[in-house]
């Protein structure tokens, strides 16, 4: 008589307890309302946590994989935080690559490269996630209202998530561009007696550039410990001027007075030297190392002679091209300028008395409190008939500092790949990207002052067609080192 042998045991527990112990990933799929809720908590893991889904409903594998990267990206994000906050200057010290040796510059992009690479990863795999999720909600099995609530839930948090880590390599990648503009290689040049000083140009670089003279003319000067700046504008028909030690002194060892070709179309001021140098003569007899080194011949001309007016070295420029100088105001948002005197718009066609205004002004900038746009800005700067030299250096000052001011957080932030591409595409620089983090940490510091103006008009008492340069000279040093006060306050 046989035996009949026990019930075989199995570890494998009933399906009903499968659905009560784990009803995320073994779900009771006869219930729509269970299967709605269901749906609607996976969707909402995705996007709170990407990968949580997977890893409690479908593919564990993908789902560590995606838990993963979601923590690799809170980590990255909360140290850029922490760098942002306490430590700006090492944290784009680090990003720009600025600690690298001179020699390896050309890798500087590098870093940032990376950093795209990663969001572009970042907002694919974020699209997977939210495919898959999508698949592991079964949508048929919910509520016949709620299938397309949690479709549409699901593709929204899955555009503004993407969207977003898309948008943010597209701001990485504005500032990989912006770096362009700088030099990847070049050695830092120490402050001078404290200051960095720049050569700021500006001038129109659209159709007959090689007649293209520097329209504005100043000097940055920026207190390498606090971030004082100081701006000095000068005249740009300023005559007889000295040059600092170098070969255009050499050519001129008594200044540029009494020195001009008519024939070529150069006189003796400041703007036309760059006429002179590059179009008149050959420049790079006189500066051969200018084009290797982010430069021209036409602009260390102007650097001698603006270092020998001012007694200061100044080993950097920055080229402003007004051609596109509206477009960055205009990425600014406009600026706020206090118009004190009626402007034309336009200038007098070839044939037309300049004095006639009403015959040829394509418009008037009016007195007031005003909001300018990008064209009016432009306007603002160059205007120059009905008012002298002096003037429109003013308002080029006011504008430079209106626009320093309209470099706020919240508007570079909102506007980041428009003002990047227009700075682009206007600015001209030798400026060394190694020099980056510190310039930027003075800009910092030089938010929460004033910027000191010097003006070398007949106003500043400076004598236009005379000017006393030792006078000049002495000027500046006082202004950049003023004297400390005694105790008795004299």
């Amino acid at each position: 008589m046989s035996v009949a042998s026990p019930p075989r045991q199995t570890s494998r527990p009933p399906a009903a307890a499968v659905v009560e112990e784990r009803p995320l990933r073994h779900p009771d799929t006869a219930s729509r309302s269970f299967m709605t809720r269901r749906g609607w908590w996976l969707v909402v893991l995705n996007f709170l946590i990407p990968g949580s889904a997977q890893a409690v409903a479908g593919n564990r594998r993908l789902g560590r994989f995606g838990l993963g990267a979601t923590l690799v990206m809170w980590v990255v994000l909360v140290i850029t935080l922490l760098f942002a906050i306490l430590a700006p200057t090492a944290g784009l010290s680090l990003i720009t690559a600025a600690w690298l040796p001179d020699w390896l510059g050309l890798l500087r992009p590098l870093p940032l490269l990376i950093v795209q690479g990663a969001l572009i990863a970042y907002a694919v795999l974020w699209i997977v996630l939210t495919i898959d999720t999508l698949r592991l909600v079964r949508l048929v099995k919910t509520g016949t209202g709620a299938r397309f609530g949690i479709a549409a839930l699901a593709i929204a948090l899955m555009v503004v998530a993407s969207g977003t880590a898309a948008y943010a390599q597209s701001a990485v990648g504005s500032v990989r561009g912006g770096l362009g503009i700088f030099r990847a290689t070049g050695p830092v040049v120490p402050p001078d007696d404290g200051y960095y000083n720049i050569l700021l140009l500006g001038a129109d670089s659209g159709e007959g550039r090689d007649s293209m003279r520097f329209d504005s003319i100043s000097v940055v000067s920026i207190n390498a410990e606090t971030g004082a700046t100081t701006i000095t504008g000068i005249p740009r028909d300023m005559p007889e001027f000295p040059f600092a030690d170098g070969p255009m002194k050499d050519r001129y060892p008594n200044g540029h007075e009494g020195h001009a070709d008519p024939d070529c179309g150069w006189g003796s001021g400041i703007n036309q030297l760059r006429t002179e140098v590059e179009v008149c003569q050959d420049g790079s007899e006189l500066y051969p190392n200018a084009k290797s080194e982010a430069s021209s011949p036409g602009v260390e001309a102007t650097k001698d002679a603006a270092e020998g007016i001012l007694g200061i070295k100044i080993p950097y420029y920055v080229f402003i091209d007004m051609h596109g100088f509206a477009s960055l105001v205009d990425a600014l948002g406009g600026v706020d300028i206090n118009v004190t005197e009626r402007l034309p718009k336009g200038g007098p066609p070839e044939g037309v008395d300049p004095h006639d205004v009403d015959a040829w002004a394509i418009g008037w900038i009016e007195p007031g409190q005003q909001h300018m746009d990008g064209d009016t800005a432009q306007w603002y700067a160059r205007s120059r008939y009905t008012t002298s030299d002096f003037d429109r250096m003013r308002r080029q000052r006011e504008l430079q500092e209106a626009i320093l001011a309209q470099f706020k957080p919240d508007v570079v932030l909102t506007r980041f790949n428009e003002v990047v591409a227009a700075g682009t595409d206007l600015v001209e620089t030798d400026l060394p990207q190694s020099l980056i983090p510190t310039l930027a940490d003075l800009g910092l510091k030089a938010k929460s002052q004033p910027v000191q103006t010097v003006e070398l008009t007949p106003a500043g008492g400076i004598d236009e067609f005379h000017p006393d340069y030792a006078y000049i000279a002495e000027l500046i040093q006082t202004t950049l080192h003023p004297p400390t006060p005694t105790s008795s306050g004299e």
